[in-house]
């Protein structure tokens, strides 16, 4: 009992170490400074949105094509999530040997939905 009070209270210390003291927040003085930055970086994001330089032949990409990309890299990302989860539920609830495959699997899982994500903020984010 008494090992449960010390842990008790040594969470609850350390949960009011971990907690922001909010008083502080609304200082006058940073609203300014937040204000200017503010400002600053909507600059430059309006300045990359008025770019109006031509675009290469190199790079342009119909956006039919970008498209078709995205699905063929949705696709095995879906299969590759289901085969990770498949094994996943048979390692666990079946007790099966298949770690090293399912870790793969979550690995190429990974890998795949970040490249996803990154091409398709490149491509669709402006809109």
């Amino acid at each position: 009992m008494q090992n449960m009070n010390r842990t008790f209270v040594c969470l609850f210390a350390l949960l009011m170490l971990s907690v922001p003291l909010s008083g502080y927040a609304d200082e006058p003085v940073l609203a300014p400074v937040a204000q200017k930055a503010e400002q600053q970086s909507s600059g430059v994001l309006k300045a990359f949105e008025n770019d109006r330089s031509a675009k290469s032949e190199l790079v342009a990409i119909e956006e039919k094509t970008k498209y078709l990309i995205m699905f063929l890299m949705g696709v095995p990302l879906l299969l590759l999530i289901i085969a990770t989860v498949a094994l996943g539920v048979a390692m666990v609830v079946y007790g099966k040997r298949v770690f090293v495959p399912h870790m793969i699997c979550a690995g190429l899982s990974l890998t795949l939905a970040m490249g996803h994500a990154v091409v398709g903020l490149v491509w669709f984010y402006p809109f």
